[in-house]
């Protein structure tokens, strides 16, 4: 599986990346901006990610922006709906506003920060990135 996180804060990008170590070659963005240069570079170079973990809180641009610059970079390539890559947002917001904000920018699942390990395989498995069991 090939994930990018986008995440600012180095403990969460070294949580996410150990979790994912056995199952994923991981690429880890510092802010937004460089997250959406990496996702539109796999793009071009056709080496799609299976899955980004997106932070919300970030500089300059926040993850629901990220989002929404993912999905247009998706559509203008002819990639909609369920052929996208998979975005969970990780995040320690748990407002109703910033959830129902990431599902309306299409975001496949949304965990609260701080996140367990086995609740995250879970939601792997539950997008059917990984086998369960």
């Amino acid at each position: 599986m090939n994930v990018l996180i986008i995440e600012d804060d180095p403990i969460s990008q070294k949580l996410l990346s150990s979790f994912l170590k056995e199952y994923a070659v991981c690429d880890i963005a510092n802010d937004g901006a460089q997250g959406i240069s990496f996702f539109e570079s796999s793009l071009k170079s056709n080496k799609r990610y299976d899955l980004v973990c997106l932070d919300i809180m970030m500089p300059q641009m926040d993850g629901i922006q990220v989002l929404q610059k993912i999905r247009s970079a998706e559509n203008k390539n002819g990639i909609y709906g369920l052929d996208g890559t998979k975005i969970i947002m990780t995040t320690a917001l748990s407002d109703v506003e910033n959830v129902r904000n990431s599902f309306k920018a299409q975001c496949e699942a949304y965990i609260i920060k701080p996140i367990l390990k086995k609740d995250f395989i879970l939601k792997l498995q539950e997008l059917g990135l990984l086998k369960g069991g």
